[in-house]
């Protein structure tokens, strides 16, 4: 796995195909690059290439332990800093969770370095009360819990990979972590802001696929939704569930490919479509 160094740490990234149209995938909170790998694969054999990159604190990626080093804005130059390592002037960047906003970060600070945005789960406005509910007994466990946590670390080192199914090893990946940065990662992101506001990412004017799904309080559906409309350039894409790209990837696959396609024309092509098209559309489940 290749990594770089970017204002001292090590990030490890991955690349899946060649050629000029890239796509960088940012991964969920505390979970690995690993959990795109199958997307990426797919997309590479489309013709795109293809990045997957372990933010700070995550997966085999540095994992200081000081909360000073985590923020969205510090996520976001590590995505910068990925693109300027391969030499890139541009790419659609994307991810799931924490990784689709840290993508709305990206396009905050270098939004001529987005050709587009892969926006899955967004994590905004309406979900801040389940996070709040969701995460604070977690960042209180890995904080104060440490051997309990440590005992499941273990626990979880001690099952083979071979032994599990794919997903079943991402999310052992997730426990086998050192609970000390991981609380770390979440007290950064605690403290300071998960996105930008409304009012600027209204701005962001390039072409976005947003994925939202039902019944799931930290990524309501409703986020997805409202980011879709305020995104001049944005459509929306209902998933069955948050699953169904994880199981069932084949039509949302399609439709992500498809999107890249669309990204990857002539700009002048695309901003006359953008500006015939109007405000989000909107593509259904099946």
């Amino acid at each position: 796995m290749p990594f770089f160094k970017h204002d001292g740490h090590r990030l490890a990234y991955t690349v899946y195909g060649e050629g000029p149209r890239v796509c960088v995938l940012l991964p969920g909170l505390l979970f690995s690059q690993r959990m795109h790998v199958p997307l990426a694969r797919e997309l590479a054999e489309r013709g795109n290439r293809v990045v997957t990159l372990d933010l700070l604190g995550h997966g085999r990626s540095g994992r200081p332990d000081d909360m000073r080093q985590y923020s969205m804005q510090q996520f976001a130059e590590q995505t910068v800093g990925l693109l300027d390592h391969l030499g890139l002037e541009d790419a659609v960047v994307g991810g799931t969770s924490l990784g689709a906003n840290v993508t709305l970060s990206t396009a905050s600070i270098a939004p001529e370095r987005l050709r587009g945005m892969l926006i899955e789960m967004p994590v905004l406005d309406n979900a801040l009360l389940a996070c709040a509910v969701a995460f604070t007994p977690l960042m209180v466990a890995l904080s104060f819990g440490r051997p309990l946590v440590r005992g499941v670390q273990l626990a979880a080192k001690a099952v083979p990979a071979s032994r599990v199914p794919f997903w079943g090893d991402v999310f052992l990946d997730w426990l086998r972590q050192d609970p000390g940065p991981s609380a770390a990662v979440l007290h950064g992101l605690f403290f300071g802001r998960i996105a930008p506001p409304q009012s600027e990412r209204q701005t962001f004017d390039v072409p976005a696929l947003v994925i939202g799904h039902p019944r799931d309080p930290i990524h309501p559906f409703s986020d997805a939704d409202a980011l879709a409309r305020e995104l001049p350039q944005a459509q929306l894409l209902d998933a069955n569930s948050l699953f169904e790209l994880r199981f069932w990837p084949e039509r949302l696959t399609g439709e992500i490919a498809g999107f890249l396609d669309e990204c990857w024309r002539p700009r002048r092509a695309a901003g006359r479509r953008a500006a015939s098209g109007g405000r989000a559309s909107r593509r259904k489940g099946a």
